[in-house]
């Protein structure tokens, strides 16, 4: 008996013993791989590089607006013209009442330029707008890359600790179950009783129970880490020690409050507002145009043939629109409220985000050293009782308890041991500081203005060709 209860701790410190140090070379999947496979496998992260691209588009939109614009017209008519009252004419000495039917056909060509000269900052304030919704966009870009990450994490320390509690409850059951048979062998010579036997029997049933659960959650954590990382974990590597955090919350909240994308895509949609407030002054004010056009025609049956050119300058002003135009700007300075608004609630949202991931990472290492103290506890109260038990003055479900508190605390000291990990990992991507280049990752990140780069001039012709695809092979997806 004593034996097996000796198997029993020496096989659960065993197990445990296996989350904190580092494992043999064939487990090589490390956490540095699940990042860097999460973050080239995501497809959250490809429908907002798409998104950033269709952003910058609008600044190429915007600055179009500077160009002249260039139309071209082609036209062909032809007509049949037939008379209302039939005219007389002589045939063979008899008077014939005929309607003489005519046909002309005329093709025109037209060509238009048409430049603004002035606008009064229409056009100015439209090209900043489409700016500050890139910039924006980019740091929605960071925000969405933290959390790919942080998902890529989780699961990575949620397959390790599944495996580990696993383990745990898989050597219990095999010291149980060695324990059922020398309690019926100690039956069988009438040593103890039948009540003993089924106390036992209870016991284990129980034990695999709690190893079909674990087992199962090995399986949820697997599905959940393919779906981060874009394939079913092989085996894992050693958590490598954790990144180094500020010495304090406050010191955290000051790099946060400087550099988390929330707070820097916030404070882009303010200066967006501001100014959709010019844009409304400038919708009031005149524009200036300026306009050539170039016209040819001619054809059979046409009576005159001609060309002509025309230019000129043209001066317009919205005088009354039934109150839209107050309105829009009415409107523009009320959505500046709200974005003025929101930035302060992104700043309390994140600083309530940072502090209560820094309280999670705090209570996460008091309960390991508390698990520490239990496990501990949880020994000496199942020698004592063991000791007892041969004296009669103990059950044997006492002891049987007291194993699985034993097993218990163990478990809670690797669940708190992980817990604790992804604590810093939260605290990072609650500071901002959760991303491919922070981690040091060692792989080509993709390029936010590589794109911008090519739309940003409007070019006229596509380049969808030899250009988008450098942009596309700095991402690996060649």
């Amino acid at each position: 008996m004593i034996g097996l209860k000796r198997k029993l701790v020496a096989g659960v410190a065993a197990a445990v013993l296996t989350f904190a140090t580092p494992l043999s070379a064939a487990w090589a999947e490390s956490l540095g791989d699940a990042l860097v496979a999460a973050y080239r496998n995501s497809h959250l992260l490809d429908q907002n590089r798409a998104l950033l691209a269709a952003a910058d588009e609008d600044v190429a939109q915007a600055v179009s607006a500077l160009r002249p614009v260039i139309t071209f017209a082609a036209n062909y008519n032809k007509t049949r013209t037939l008379p209302d009252a039939p005219s007389p004419s002589l045939v063979d000495g008899e008077i014939v009442f005929n309607r003489a039917t005519s046909f002309r056909e005329v093709a025109t060509i037209d060509l238009a330029v048409q430049l603004t000269l002035l606008d009064f900052g229409r056009t100015r304030a439209g090209i900043d707008i489409a700016k500050e919704s890139v910039l924006a966009t980019r740091a929605a870009l960071i925000g969405v890359e933290q959390d790919v990450l942080l998902t890529a994490v989780q699961a990575y320390v949620n397959v390790r600790l599944s495996l580990e509690i696993l383990n745990l409850r898989q050597n219990y059951v095999n010291v149980i179950g060695e324990e059922l048979r020398a309690t019926q062998d100690r039956f069988d010579v009438g040593e103890v009783t039948r009540t003993d036997v089924s106390l036992a029997e209870a016991t284990l049933a129980e034990a695999r129970a709690a190893l079909a659960a674990a087992e199962g959650d090995v399986r949820v954590a697997r599905e959940s880490y393919k779906a981060a990382v874009g394939a079913y974990p092989g085996k894992l590597s050693a958590l490598p020690k954790a990144p180094r955090l500020p010495g304090s919350v406050e010191a955290a909240l000051s790099v946060a409050r400087r550099t988390h994308p929330d707070m820097i895509r916030q404070q882009h949609l303010v200066k967006v507002a501001d100014l959709n407030i010019e844009l409304a002054n400038a919708n009031m004010r005149p524009s200036v145009t300026a306009r050539a056009t170039a016209s040819l025609s001619g054809g059979a049956g046409a009576s005159n043939d001609f060309d002509s050119q025309s230019i000129g300058v043209t001066a317009s002003q919205t005088l009354y629109a039934g109150g839209r135009l107050s309105s829009q700007l009415r409107q523009a300075q009320m959505q500046r409220e709200a974005q003025r608004a929101s930035l302060h609630q992104t700043a309390v949202l994140l600083e309530q985000n940072l502090g209560t991931a820094w309280a999670q990472l705090d209570v996460s290492a008091a309960q390991i050293s508390a698990n520490a103290r239990q496990i501990e506890a949880a020994q000496v109260a199942f020698q004592g009782l063991r000791e007892e038990a041969k004296l009669g003055a103990r059950t044997t479900l006492e002891v049987l308890d007291a194993e699985q508190d034993v097993l218990d605390a163990r478990a809670a000291k690797v669940q708190s041991e992980a817990q604790r990990y992804f604590y810093v990992y939260q605290v990072l991507a609650s500071m901002g500081q959760l991303t491919v280049k922070d981690l040091n990752l060692g792989i080509p990140t993709y390029d936010v203005t590589g794109y911008y780069n090519l739309a940003k001039d409007a070019p006229t012709v596509s380049f969808q060709g030899e250009s988008l695809d450098r942009v596309l092979k700095a991402l690996g997806k060649e």
